[in-house]
């Protein structure tokens, strides 16, 4: 049943970036980070679903190696198609499988936390960002801006504050919202060399392990 709850959210969520693809073609970015997005909350569906390390690590393998071929060959260009050079889809995967392999399932809320904050932090920041006027900076070639940074932070703030509620109602162990707030920035900081996508790879494993270490 969990299984197949996963698969009908990922089949979906990507169904929805083939339509954001068709209906907008002139913005590549919308269709990724939908997916991007979309694809953070299937951690709290496998944990809620009881899908155990022996399911969840294989399969978050075999959707790591689906995006490295679709990286390489354009399969599906909604999920790839961005104009830069980046593997950020893989990186994204790769940080994922990491995370199950390091954490699940004695400690699904330093996975969600890691996923999660890349999710809706970096997914949001990037939609934000270049649809909001404010300064705008470079780093090693990346354009970076108040309001991405912004939305980076406070949705971090956001989900990590959400998730310590989250740790009180299941009994799991949580950072008090102070580390909470200081993982959120460093998770920010990390967020803002992304050169190839390699944020996607060092936000989600340095918020999952600095959730895990500070947790009471």
């Amino acid at each position: 049943m969990g299984l197949a709850v996963v698969a009908g959210w990922l089949a979906m969520v990507l169904a929805m970036a083939l339509l954001v693809r068709h209906r907008w073609p002139q913005q590549r970015e919308w269709s990724r980070k939908l997916v991007h997005i979309g694809t953070g909350p299937v951690v709290l569906l496998a944990w809620g679903f009881g899908i155990g390390r022996g399911l969840a690590l294989p399969l978050a393998l075999l959707v790591t190696a689906a995006t490295a071929l679709n990286h390489r060959f354009q399969l599906l260009p909604a999920v790839e198609d961005v104009g830069r050079a980046s593997y950020g889809t893989v990186a994204y995967g790769a940080s994922i499988s990491l995370l199950l392999a390091l954490f699940w399932p004695q400690h699904p809320l330093a996975v969600a936390a890691g996923v999660l904050v890349m999710a809706f932090g970096d997914g949001l920041a990037g939609l934000v960002g270049p649809a909001l006027p404010s300064r705008r900076w470079q780093l090693w070639g990346q354009t970076k801006s108040l309001a991405g940074t912004g939305c980076m932070l406070l949705a971090a703030v956001a989900v990590l504050l959400l998730l310590t509620a989250l740790a009180a109602a299941s009994g799991q162990p949580a950072p008090s919202p102070a580390l909470c707030l200081v993982v959120a920035v460093l998770a920010t900081a990390l967020e803002q060399w992304s050169v190839y996508g390699v944020d996607n790879l060092s936000v989600p494993v340095v918020t999952g392990v600095l959730w895990q270490h500070w947790s009471s």
